[in-house]
């Protein structure tokens, strides 16, 4: 017998606490800024109940991640995770730092970017994504990015802001943000 299906959530708040919450970074972080955004779904629309988590280097390009064989992270606070609930109008905000150009594959360095992955009702399963930086003149040559259409890739670049940069996540329709397989 078959039985009816059901979405996800919304249950962030409740099930998935992280005590740094939308905090990368360390009070009085040197170069920190706020990463802000709203999640849209397809028609436009907030998305009040998803769960925005990011994942990236430091300055130095060092994950906080003992199999990082580079060495240790450099900058005092740095935990390179938050997680970060959308409110009632979709928005969501992280404190952090520019991330430093990684190792990417075979050895060709990915532009500074920061991981993202979004859960939301209706998702089953989450969706990942990536923030470049408007000004990276390694963007040209970070080897995801060129597998990106030309045409959707400003979806993948945040926009400069007075206290860091906004980049808004659209989950479905013409002006979808583009995801990855992972």
């Amino acid at each position: 017998m078959t039985t009816p299906s059901q979405t996800v959530g919304p249950f962030f708040a409740l099930g998935l606490p992280f005590a740094g919450g939308p905090l990368a970074v360390a009070d009085g972080t040197p170069g920190a800024f706020w990463l802000r955004g709203v999640v849209l779904d397809g028609a436009g629309d907030p998305v009040p109940d998803a769960l925005i988590e990011t994942w990236q280097a430091d300055p130095d390009g060092r994950f906080d991640h003992p199999d990082d064989p580079r060495g240790a992270v450099a900058t005092p606070g740095f935990r390179g995770f938050a997680r970060c609930p959308t409110d009632p109008q979709g928005r969501y905000a992280i404190r952090t730092v520019r991330p430093g150009p990684v190792p990417g594959p075979d050895g060709v360095l990915q532009a500074p970017h920061i991981d993202v992955s979004v859960l939301a009702r209706g998702l089953l399963d989450r969706v990942v994504t990536r923030i470049y930086f408007p000004d990276a003149a390694a963007n040209a040559g970070d080897p995801v990015l060129a597998t990106v259409d030309p045409i959707r890739r400003q979806t993948l670049i945040a926009k400069e802001t007075d206290d860091g940069y906004a980049f808004d996540i659209t989950l479905q329709g013409d002006h979808e943000t583009v995801f990855f397989t992972f």
